[in-house]
C-alpha cells in the first residue's frame, strides 16, 4: 500500500481504486462492505454506490469517511 494519492473520492470512485491508493482506505471499505470485497472480482470494477447499494448502505457516510481521510472534506 502506498501512501494517498491523487484520486478523487465521490460515488463513481472504485473500491479497488481506493484500497490501492487512499491509506486507510481498506479498512473504510472492510468496516462497511466487510473482508469479503478483497476476495472479490468486482473490487476492481464496482464503484462506492454500487457497492453501497449492494450492502443496503448510505453511500454519502462512506464517501464522507474517505473524504476526510484524503483531506476533500
Amino acid at each position: 500500500m502506498s501512501e494517498t494519492q491523487d484520486i478523487v473520492i465521490n460515488g463513481d470512485t472504485i473500491l479497488g481504486d481506493i484500497v490501492e491508493h487512499v491509506a486507510g482506505g481498506a479498512e473504510v471499505i472492510e468496516k462497511y462492505f466487510g473482508n469479503g470485497c478483497f476476495t472479490c472480482p468486482g473490487i476492481r470494477m464496482e464503484s462506492i454506490n454500487f457497492g453501497s447499494t449492494m450492502h443496503g448502505i448510505d453511500a454519502e457516510v462512506i464517501i464522507k469517511e474517505l473524504k476526510e481521510l484524503t483531506g476533500q472534506e
